[in-house]
């Protein structure tokens, strides 16, 4: 029986956005055919398939429209009324709308909606704070205002100083992220870093163990946030630490911010009033445009703001204005609901695996997404993603705790509910997935048990099964359709 939300009005398309969306494929499809048929492809992909990608998300008609217009040809470094280049009187007021939107749906007293991606706003929280904290002292130092008038000798010393600080994140295989201080991404390599984990019986986080390797490494910087802890994390704990310790607290919440506009997470749950500077994609459940965003204390705002042409490059502005339309729709009373049911739906779609007998990494969820461990059923992450994704359920391997097929095979499956919930699935359809899910890692086995790298992506499922799963997942999305009345194929 389909829940009480058949179909989302967010993801409505009524005939004049219809329209649009024709005419541009159109007027594209005139230049090159294939690009035209890509786009519209990839409408039905995402139309007919499960997702469960706990990063991704459905835009609306509004945000999705915005993107393509005439803000793509401006060249626009600087920020608000302070531009390199002239005539961007209404770039300022598109980004200036986003930033107020941003800063009063979070409470935040400051808001720089410039970053082209989560990874970048993560590097202007970097360079923010060393600039702040390290190049800051330096000029004063020197008595001087600007690097520029730095001696060779002194500029020297500074960039020494630069590369020489630490940072404490959460370890990768404990839900981290790769922007957290990992060597392969440009954190690892700007900084001394040490990672924090979890409890390895419960996999939750140990508050007193990482308060005892934050006095012992004394950090510059100690980053919160993740993206595969199902769990909350308690900022006012991790602000206590990171105070006594004399670091900056920096949140990562690109996976959660959803649930933080949408009142969901709250007190000590709510990166915002805890930290000094936090940052978040404007995708993922804000069900934004691809972008990223910082928000910080009013003492760290200069900083911020130097984002470009410091870390960045040229701002889009055609982004920057869905962003603000996407963080308008954030407000509205009706965004709380959608927030609580992706909380309420990742709770059901737990219990469900729970039941049926999957391991789930902590043992549930108390956010958007669980983590499986399915080397119970004798396979990896990658093969169970494959598989998976044969019977039409779209999701991403992830690493677990103390991984022994590391990064790129994993043992764990991540999955998330923002998307589905947006397409107005709800806990009786969670529990419909929980069983497609279920039925699909029983009927597959690794093809090859050898000892060779690749034996850990070979896998058979059996078809019927296959056929059976995929025929259900379709029968399910159809009491929910997505962009529905748009036709592009």
């Amino acid at each position: 029986m389909p829940s009480a939300v058949p179909s989302s009005p967010h993801t409505a398309v009524v005939p004049a956005a219809a329209t649009a969306f024709r005419s541009a494929i159109d007027v594209v499809r005139d230049v090159e055919p294939r690009v035209a048929d890509a786009i519209g492809a990839e409408v039905e992909d995402q139309r007919a398939s499960l997702k469960l990608i706990a990063s991704e998300n459905y835009a609306s008609p509004a945000v999705l429209l915005t993107m393509g217009n005439w803000f793509s040809d401006k060249y626009a470094e600087g920020t608000v009324g302070r531009r390199f280049y002239a005539g961007c009187r209404n770039v300022d007021t598109v980004e200036a709308l986003a930033a107020e939107h941003a800063r009063e749906l979070f409470g935040a007293e400051h808001a720089y909606v410039q970053p082209h991606s989560g990874i970048d706003a993560n590097l202007v929280a970097y360079w923010a704070i060393l600039s702040q904290r390290v190049e800051g002292p330096a000029l004063r130092r020197a008595g001087v205002r600007n690097v520029n008038d730095l001696t060779d000798g002194d500029w020297a010393e500074l960039r020494r100083e630069l590369g020489d600080q630490r940072l404490l994140g959460m370890s990768l295989d404990a839900g981290g992220h790769l922007t957290h201080g990992f060597r392969p991404n440009l954190s690892g390599k700007m900084f001394d870093q040490r990672s924090y984990g979890t409890d390895p019986g419960t996999g939750l986080l140990d508050y007193d163990a990482l308060r005892a390797t934050a006095r012992e490494f004394r950090p510059l910087v100690l980053v919160a946030g993740y993206s595969a802890y199902p769990r909350l994390v308690n900022f006012r704990l991790m602000r206590e630490i990171a105070d006594e310790v004399g670091a900056t607290l920096m949140v990562d919440m690109a996976h959660f911010a959803g649930l933080v506009a949408g009142k969901v997470l709250t007190g000590d749950f709510d990166p915002v009033p805890h930290a000094q500077i936090v940052t978040s994609t404007t995708h993922k459940s804000l069900r934004g445009p691809r972008g990223g965003l910082v928000l910080c204390d009013a003492e760290l705002a200069e900083h911020v703001d130097r984002g470009c042409p410091m870390v960045l490059g040229g701002p889009l502005p055609h982004v920057m204005a869905a962003k603000a339309v996407a963080l308008a729709e954030a407000r509205r009373p009706e965004f709380r609901d959608y927030a609580q049911r992706v909380v309420d739906n990742a709770r059901a779609l737990a219990e469900g695996l729970l039941r049926r007998g999957v391991r789930l990494v902590t043992g549930g969820t108390d956010n958007h997404l669980v983590l499986l461990d399915v080397s119970g059923s004798g396979l990896t992450g990658r093969q169970a993603e494959a598989a998976l994704l044969d019977s039409g359920v779209v999701t991403n391997r992830n690493a677990v705790p103390q991984d022994p097929n590391g990064a790129w095979y994993t043992s764990g499956v991540r999955i998330g509910t923002p998307a589905l919930t947006t397409r107005g699935l709800g806990p009786a359809e969670m529990d419909e997935i929980a069983d497609l899910i279920t039925t699909v890692l029983a009927a597959t086995a690794p093809t090859d048990p050898g000892t060779g790298r690749e034996s850990r992506a070979r896998y058979v499922l059996d078809p019927q099964a296959r056929d059976a799963v995929a025929k259900r997942a379709a029968d399910l999305l159809t009491d929910f359709p997505l962009y529905p009345g748009l036709d592009l194929v």
